[in-house]
Protein backbone atom coordinates (compact mmCIF):
# COMPACT_ATOMS: atom_id res chain seq x y z
CA UNK A 1 0.00 0.00 0.00
CA UNK A 2 1.06 3.63 -1.20
CA UNK A 3 1.79 5.44 1.99
CA UNK A 4 -0.10 8.99 2.24
CA UNK A 5 1.77 12.12 1.33
CA UNK A 6 1.99 14.46 4.88
CA UNK A 7 0.53 17.71 4.03
CA UNK A 8 -1.06 20.01 6.76
CA UNK A 9 -2.67 23.78 7.17
CA UNK A 10 -2.33 24.19 10.98
CA UNK A 11 -3.74 26.99 13.05
CA UNK A 12 -3.45 27.72 16.71
CA UNK A 13 -5.89 25.19 17.58
CA UNK A 14 -4.26 23.03 15.67
CA UNK A 15 -0.29 23.30 16.19
CA UNK A 16 -0.08 20.87 19.22
CA UNK A 17 -1.21 17.99 17.34
CA UNK A 18 -0.60 18.28 13.91
CA UNK A 19 3.14 19.77 14.77
CA UNK A 20 4.51 19.28 18.35
CA UNK A 21 2.69 15.49 18.84
CA UNK A 22 3.57 13.91 14.98
CA UNK A 23 7.33 15.60 15.81
CA UNK A 24 7.61 12.55 18.15
CA UNK A 25 6.98 10.19 14.92
CA UNK A 26 8.93 12.32 12.22
CA UNK A 27 10.12 15.51 11.16
CA UNK A 28 7.98 18.25 10.86
CA UNK A 29 8.50 21.17 8.42
CA UNK A 30 6.34 24.07 9.18
CA UNK A 31 6.75 27.11 6.87
CA UNK A 32 5.57 30.72 8.42
CA UNK A 33 4.30 32.20 5.18
CA UNK A 34 2.02 34.94 3.69
CA UNK A 35 -0.39 34.05 1.24
CA UNK A 36 0.15 37.13 -0.61
CA UNK A 37 3.91 36.62 -1.11
CA UNK A 38 4.95 35.10 -4.47
CA UNK A 39 8.34 33.38 -3.18
CA UNK A 40 6.41 31.87 0.12
CA UNK A 41 4.01 30.32 -2.47
CA UNK A 42 6.88 29.17 -4.52
CA UNK A 43 8.90 27.34 -1.47
CA UNK A 44 5.02 25.84 0.03
CA UNK A 45 4.78 24.51 -3.81
CA UNK A 46 8.30 22.35 -3.30
CA UNK A 47 7.75 21.51 0.17
CA UNK A 48 4.59 19.88 -1.09
CA UNK A 49 6.11 17.92 -3.90
CA UNK A 50 8.25 16.98 -1.54
CA UNK A 51 6.06 15.65 1.01
CA UNK A 52 4.16 13.86 -2.14
CA UNK A 53 7.98 12.00 -2.92
CA UNK A 54 9.07 11.16 0.25
CA UNK A 55 5.24 9.87 1.12
CA UNK A 56 5.16 9.28 5.09
CA UNK A 57 8.67 10.23 5.82
CA UNK A 58 7.80 14.17 6.82
CA UNK A 59 4.97 15.82 7.52
CA UNK A 60 4.72 19.31 6.04
CA UNK A 61 2.48 21.95 7.75
CA UNK A 62 1.82 25.41 6.59
CA UNK A 63 1.16 28.62 8.63
CA UNK A 64 -0.15 31.82 7.98
CA UNK A 65 0.87 34.55 10.28
CA UNK A 66 -1.88 36.73 9.40
CA UNK A 67 -4.14 33.99 10.41
CA UNK A 68 -1.96 32.88 13.62
CA UNK A 69 -0.43 36.03 14.91
CA UNK A 70 0.20 34.06 17.98
CA UNK A 71 2.34 31.33 16.55
CA UNK A 72 3.73 34.16 14.68
CA UNK A 73 4.80 35.57 17.94
CA UNK A 74 5.85 32.74 19.82
CA UNK A 75 8.50 31.33 17.63
CA UNK A 76 10.12 34.94 16.49
CA UNK A 77 8.82 34.89 13.18
CA UNK A 78 10.34 37.79 11.78
CA UNK A 79 10.37 37.27 7.80
CA UNK A 80 8.65 35.16 5.73
CA UNK A 81 9.19 32.60 4.51
CA UNK A 82 10.45 31.15 7.62
CA UNK A 83 10.82 27.11 7.92
CA UNK A 84 11.27 25.35 11.10
CA UNK A 85 11.78 21.60 11.72
CA UNK A 86 10.51 20.34 14.71
CA UNK A 87 11.72 16.93 15.90
CA UNK A 88 10.60 15.70 19.42
CA UNK A 89 8.58 18.88 19.90
CA UNK A 90 11.51 20.79 19.43
CA UNK A 91 12.55 23.05 16.93
CA UNK A 92 15.74 21.56 15.59
CA UNK A 93 16.17 23.69 12.47
CA UNK A 94 15.60 27.06 11.15
CA UNK A 95 15.73 28.90 7.87
CA UNK A 96 14.83 32.44 7.22
CA UNK A 97 14.01 33.27 3.23
CA UNK A 98 13.22 31.05 0.01
CA UNK A 99 15.37 28.34 -0.53
CA UNK A 100 15.62 26.73 -3.76
CA UNK A 101 15.17 22.82 -4.54
CA UNK A 102 18.83 21.66 -4.06
CA UNK A 103 19.09 23.38 -0.94
CA UNK A 104 15.44 22.06 0.28
CA UNK A 105 16.79 18.25 -0.63
CA UNK A 106 19.47 18.67 1.08
CA UNK A 107 17.53 20.09 4.54
CA UNK A 108 15.98 16.73 4.27
CA UNK A 109 18.95 14.83 3.57
CA UNK A 110 20.13 16.26 6.82
CA UNK A 111 16.97 14.39 8.71
CA UNK A 112 18.05 11.39 6.63
CA UNK A 113 15.32 11.78 3.98
CA UNK A 114 16.69 11.08 0.62
CA UNK A 115 16.76 8.62 -2.18
CA UNK A 116 19.62 6.04 -2.42
CA UNK A 117 19.98 6.75 -5.84
CA UNK A 118 20.74 10.71 -5.21
CA UNK A 119 23.69 8.97 -3.16
CA UNK A 120 25.09 7.65 -6.72
CA UNK A 121 24.09 10.67 -8.42
CA UNK A 122 26.43 12.99 -5.85
CA UNK A 123 29.27 9.97 -6.03
CA UNK A 124 28.88 10.02 -10.26
CA UNK A 125 29.34 13.77 -10.05
CA UNK A 126 32.49 13.74 -7.81
CA UNK A 127 33.84 11.63 -10.34
CA UNK A 128 33.00 13.67 -12.93
CA UNK A 129 34.44 16.79 -11.60
CA UNK A 130 37.60 15.29 -11.06
CA UNK A 131 38.15 14.04 -14.25
CA UNK A 132 37.00 10.66 -14.25
CA UNK A 133 33.87 10.95 -16.58
CA UNK A 134 33.96 7.71 -18.26
CA UNK A 135 33.07 6.29 -14.58
CA UNK A 136 30.58 8.76 -13.83
CA UNK A 137 28.70 7.79 -16.86
CA UNK A 138 28.73 3.76 -15.94
CA UNK A 139 27.26 4.59 -12.22
CA UNK A 140 24.36 7.01 -13.63
CA UNK A 141 23.56 4.24 -16.13
CA UNK A 142 23.21 1.58 -13.52
CA UNK A 143 21.35 4.22 -11.46
CA UNK A 144 18.89 4.99 -14.04
CA UNK A 145 18.51 1.29 -14.32
CA UNK A 146 17.94 0.13 -10.79
CA UNK A 147 15.67 3.73 -10.44
CA UNK A 148 14.21 4.73 -13.33
CA UNK A 149 11.92 6.95 -11.67
CA UNK A 150 14.87 9.47 -10.44
CA UNK A 151 14.64 11.90 -13.32
CA UNK A 152 17.17 13.73 -11.78
CA UNK A 153 19.95 11.20 -12.67
CA UNK A 154 18.99 11.96 -16.61
CA UNK A 155 19.80 14.91 -15.39
CA UNK A 156 22.85 14.48 -14.13
CA UNK A 157 23.62 12.82 -17.47
CA UNK A 158 22.42 15.58 -19.31
CA UNK A 159 24.68 18.19 -17.43
CA UNK A 160 27.78 15.67 -17.81
CA UNK A 161 27.79 15.22 -21.61
CA UNK A 162 26.96 19.17 -21.91
CA UNK A 163 30.23 19.21 -20.29
CA UNK A 164 32.29 17.06 -22.40
CA UNK A 165 30.82 18.51 -25.54
CA UNK A 166 28.24 15.87 -26.58
CA UNK A 167 25.68 18.07 -27.24
CA UNK A 168 22.98 16.15 -29.65
CA UNK A 169 23.70 13.21 -26.68
CA UNK A 170 22.37 15.83 -24.49
CA UNK A 171 19.72 17.18 -26.32
CA UNK A 172 18.44 14.14 -27.27
CA UNK A 173 18.55 12.66 -23.64
CA UNK A 174 17.07 15.66 -22.65
CA UNK A 175 13.94 16.39 -25.10
CA UNK A 176 12.99 12.67 -23.72
CA UNK A 177 12.11 13.73 -20.16
CA UNK A 178 8.91 14.76 -18.81
CA UNK A 179 7.15 18.35 -18.99
CA UNK A 180 7.65 18.61 -15.18
CA UNK A 181 11.75 18.09 -15.16
CA UNK A 182 12.53 20.58 -18.44
CA UNK A 183 10.56 22.74 -16.26
CA UNK A 184 12.19 22.23 -12.68
CA UNK A 185 15.03 24.92 -11.65
CA UNK A 186 17.42 22.22 -12.81
CA UNK A 187 16.19 21.50 -16.56
CA UNK A 188 15.38 25.01 -16.73
CA UNK A 189 19.13 25.73 -16.27
CA UNK A 190 20.10 22.67 -18.37
CA UNK A 191 17.93 24.13 -20.97
CA UNK A 192 19.96 27.73 -20.82
CA UNK A 193 23.24 25.87 -21.63
CA UNK A 194 22.11 23.43 -24.11
CA UNK A 195 20.75 26.71 -25.96
CA UNK A 196 24.17 28.96 -25.44
CA UNK A 197 25.95 25.62 -26.29
CA UNK A 198 23.80 25.45 -29.83
CA UNK A 199 24.46 29.22 -30.42
CA UNK A 200 28.60 29.19 -29.07
CA UNK A 201 28.73 26.69 -32.19
CA UNK A 202 27.46 28.70 -35.08
CA UNK A 203 30.42 31.63 -33.63
CA UNK A 204 34.07 31.63 -34.80
CA UNK A 205 34.89 30.06 -31.34
CA UNK A 206 36.11 31.34 -28.12
CA UNK A 207 39.80 31.34 -29.11
CA UNK A 208 39.55 33.18 -32.90
CA UNK A 209 37.15 35.43 -31.04
CA UNK A 210 39.15 36.65 -28.22
CA UNK A 211 41.84 37.10 -30.64
CA UNK A 212 39.48 39.87 -32.92
CA UNK A 213 38.59 41.30 -29.60
CA UNK A 214 42.04 42.35 -28.78
CA UNK A 215 42.41 43.80 -32.32
CA UNK A 216 38.87 45.47 -32.24
CA UNK A 217 37.82 46.07 -28.93
CA UNK A 218 35.20 48.40 -30.54
CA UNK A 219 33.46 45.31 -32.28
CA UNK A 220 30.25 44.90 -30.22
CA UNK A 221 29.47 41.78 -32.85
CA UNK A 222 32.34 40.05 -31.86
CA UNK A 223 32.02 41.02 -28.06
CA UNK A 224 28.52 40.00 -28.13
CA UNK A 225 29.47 36.17 -29.65
CA UNK A 226 32.40 36.27 -27.37
CA UNK A 227 29.98 36.47 -24.54
CA UNK A 228 27.81 33.49 -25.93
CA UNK A 229 31.03 31.32 -25.98
CA UNK A 230 32.05 32.21 -22.21
CA UNK A 231 28.60 31.20 -21.12
CA UNK A 232 28.44 28.43 -22.79
CA UNK A 233 31.91 27.66 -20.64
CA UNK A 234 30.30 28.52 -17.31
CA UNK A 235 32.63 31.82 -17.16
CA UNK A 236 29.36 33.90 -16.38
CA UNK A 237 31.54 37.28 -14.73
CA UNK A 238 33.49 37.35 -17.62
CA UNK A 239 30.59 36.91 -20.51
CA UNK A 240 28.62 39.56 -18.57
CA UNK A 241 31.45 42.01 -18.09
CA UNK A 242 31.36 42.43 -21.99
CA UNK A 243 28.26 42.62 -21.98
CA UNK A 244 27.89 45.67 -20.21
CA UNK A 245 30.61 47.21 -22.08
CA UNK A 246 28.16 47.19 -25.49
CA UNK A 247 25.63 48.16 -23.31
CA UNK A 248 26.98 51.29 -21.86
CA UNK A 249 28.19 52.01 -25.85
CA UNK A 250 25.33 50.93 -27.41
CA UNK A 251 22.04 50.49 -24.76
CA UNK A 252 19.87 49.54 -27.82
CA UNK A 253 22.68 46.69 -29.45
CA UNK A 254 20.55 44.48 -31.38
CA UNK A 255 17.16 45.89 -30.12
CA UNK A 256 18.03 45.04 -26.78
CA UNK A 257 19.36 41.67 -27.04
CA UNK A 258 22.16 41.98 -24.35
CA UNK A 259 19.85 43.36 -21.76
CA UNK A 260 17.48 39.93 -22.52
CA UNK A 261 20.72 37.70 -22.67
CA UNK A 262 21.97 39.40 -19.04
CA UNK A 263 18.58 38.57 -18.03
CA UNK A 264 18.34 35.05 -19.24
CA UNK A 265 22.04 34.40 -18.10
CA UNK A 266 20.95 35.58 -14.33
CA UNK A 267 17.44 33.20 -14.65
CA UNK A 268 19.70 30.42 -15.97
CA UNK A 269 22.28 30.08 -12.98
CA UNK A 270 19.70 31.45 -10.03
CA UNK A 271 18.63 27.95 -9.67
CA UNK A 272 22.50 26.96 -8.87
CA UNK A 273 24.07 30.21 -7.89
CA UNK A 274 21.50 32.73 -6.31
CA UNK A 275 23.83 35.20 -5.03
CA UNK A 276 25.64 35.16 -8.48
CA UNK A 277 22.68 35.61 -10.47
CA UNK A 278 21.35 38.11 -7.63
CA UNK A 279 24.77 40.72 -8.59
CA UNK A 280 23.77 40.52 -12.14
CA UNK A 281 20.69 41.80 -11.81
CA UNK A 282 21.27 44.56 -9.05
CA UNK A 283 24.32 45.58 -12.20
CA UNK A 284 22.07 46.17 -14.53
CA UNK A 285 19.15 47.66 -12.51
CA UNK A 286 22.17 49.92 -11.37
CA UNK A 287 22.90 50.69 -15.05
CA UNK A 288 19.25 51.81 -15.75
CA UNK A 289 19.09 54.00 -12.91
Amino acid sequence: MNKESLIFEVSQESFAKSVLFNSNKVPVVVEFMGIWSKPCVIMADLFSQLAEEFAGEFIFAKVDIDENPELRKEYQIENVPTLLVFKDEKVVRKEVGQIQEVEARGLLKDFNIFHQSDLIREQAREKHLSGDTPSAILMLTDAIKNDPSNTRIALEMVQIFIDIGEIAQAQGLFSKLPEQDQSSEMGKALNGQLTFAELAGKTKGLNQLEKEILEQPDNSNCRFDLAICLVATYQYEAAVDHLFIILEKEPDFKEGAVKEMLITISNMISPVNHDLASQFRRRLANLSL
